[in-house]
């Protein structure tokens, strides 16, 4: 299909969903429970093709597909279809002495027609989760998942084709020309999961039409290691957050801030379980099916440049450190001594390589994170309530784990999202419900005499006596 064709087959089917939307706002909320219904049933039945997919983009073993790829969608079609209509039902609002009288409520809307734009990391997960909220809310959608994982995008658009009418789930494969061409129509809201600099292109692009946005960007999540922590479960849940997926994801740590009287105790303890955890039979790396490939040649480059860069400016590699680029495999990598203003701790890395810091009081942590821009997450192991709450208190994240790494995306009842350079928004049950609805108040006056009235011109002296006592009031 050449350029024009496209976008005129896009303008088509944007066109097809403003209608269906229309029609969308007035059905039962039944009808989008049964779509999702469907969704829960293909995604059973197509499992192994999901799989399949991702082994050949990822190289990813089927149980790690399965336990945060399809588990998760899976988890957030059972709640919502648990909670739906408890969502969608309008919300009585208390009236306040000046509205005596009134009756008010919140009527949840659908926004109209959605487009979903989807990352290549978690390519199925970060896609058909969106959608349905989406859906939930009952929005028409738009997909565009990431050409850089082409296998699980042929099954995304499988999916829409078999289960969805296109006047209410169409996907779009393709590259940057399409996002492009998607961008510039008028979208009544715009999910996106990406870096913030992308993030900043689809949020003036939305600013065109006024659509509303949620943007699930990234940063350096930092996790701090205090001299109080576990640090055997420290190492553990850190191993497991970053090197997963070959740490390809936005809430992997990534640096650790530790106590410098700790950190030697740490290290070998860190190396342990990534050995646990990513190989068996004293197997190599490069063989293990539980290790997954960096996703292409460009961000194998880009991430080897960041640790070229960093050793070349005095960072001390203290295990892996080796990669093969025809394969696209990149030994999981602990760095310690390295320069704080190197490029590797000021982009995020998005790959299998943990930089490691000391420092001398915890105070002077918080003011390290707190220099840097807002992270996605940030993670803390303490076993101190006050160590605990002094981060909370005097840093800011999209969200918190602590004693952990990376989970709370799991909790469908914890609203997920970033704070401005991680992101605008939130997502996960009913803060993704919100997320595609619009909450409209609704406010029913009374016939005759009312509060209000007793405001209205001309102002008399009596009018200026009830002022001043309203006044008193508040």
């Amino acid at each position: 299909m050449d350029s024009q064709t496209l976008e005129t087959f896009l303008d088509k089917i944007f066109a097809l969903q403003k209608r269906k939307s229309n029609e969308l706002r007035i059905e039962p909320i039944h009808n989008r429970k049964l779509r999702i219904h469907k969704l829960r049933e293909w995604i059973h039945v197509n499992r192994t093709a999901i799989q399949e997919a991702m082994y050949v983009d990822f190289k990813k073993h089927p149980l790690e597909t399965d336990g945060i790829e399809l588990l998760n969608v899976l988890a957030e079609i059972k709640n919502t279809l648990s909670h739906l209509d408890d969502w969608a039902a309008p919300k009585k609002v208390d009236a306040p002495l000046t509205m005596l009288g009134t009756r008010s409520f919140i009527q949840y809307e659908p926004r109209g027609v959605c487009l979903v734009l989807a990352p290549w990391n978690y390519p199925f997960l970060l896609c058909v989760g969106p959608m349905v909220s989406a859906l939930a809310a009952g929005n028409t959608v738009i997909l565009k998942p990431s050409e850089l994982t082409p296998h699980v995008s042929a099954v995304i658009k499988r999916m829409s084709d078999e289960i969805f009418d296109p006047a209410v789930v169409s996907t779009f494969e393709g590259g940057v020309e399409v996002s492009q061409h998607l961008l510039r129509l008028p979208f009544d809201h715009i999910f996106f999961t990406g870096s913030p600099t992308v993030g900043k292109i689809v949020m003036k692009a939305a600013a065109d039409n006024l659509a509303s946005v949620t943007l699930e960007l990234g940063g350096k999540s930092p996790s701090i290691i205090t001299r109080t922590a576990n640090l055997a479960d420290a190492a553990e849940r850190t191993a497991a957050a970053k090197f997963v997926n070959n740490g390809q994801t936005c809430v992997a740590p990534d640096y650790i801030l530790i106590d410098q009287g700790i950190a030697e105790t740490f290290i070998p303890l860190l190396i342990g379980q990534i050995e646990k955890l990513f190989t068996e039979n004293d197997q190599a790396f490069e063989v293990s099916e539980h290790y997954c490939r960096i996703i292409n040649d460009k961000n194998f480059l880009r991430v080897q440049g960041l640790l070229d860069e960093a050793i070349a400016q005095g960072a001390q590699v203290r295990y892996g450190g080796s990669s093969d680029r025809p394969s696209r495999f990149f030994h999981p990598t602990i760095l310690s001594n390295l320069s704080l203003t190197s490029r590797i701790m000021k982009e995020e890395i998005f790959g299998p390589i943990l930089p490691i810091v000391t420092y001398d009081n915890l105070g002077r942590a918080i003011a390290f994170v707190n220099d840097m821009p807002k992270p996605l997450a940030l993670y803390i192991f303490s076993t101190s309530k006050k160590e605990q709450s002094n981060i909370l208190q005097e840093t800011s994240s999209g969200g918190v784990c602590i004693n952990d790494s990376a989970i709370h995306f799991l909790h469908h009842n914890l609203p997920f999202g970033g704070v401005n350079n991680s992101g605008i928004g939130k997502s996960h049950g009913y803060y993704g419900f919100l997320a595609f609805s619009n909450e409209k108040p609704v406010l029913r006056q009374r016939k005759g005499l009312t509060t209000i009235k007793t405001f209205y011109p001309p102002y008399t002296k009596r009018s200026q006596k009830l002022m001043e006592w309203f006044l008193k009031l508040f």
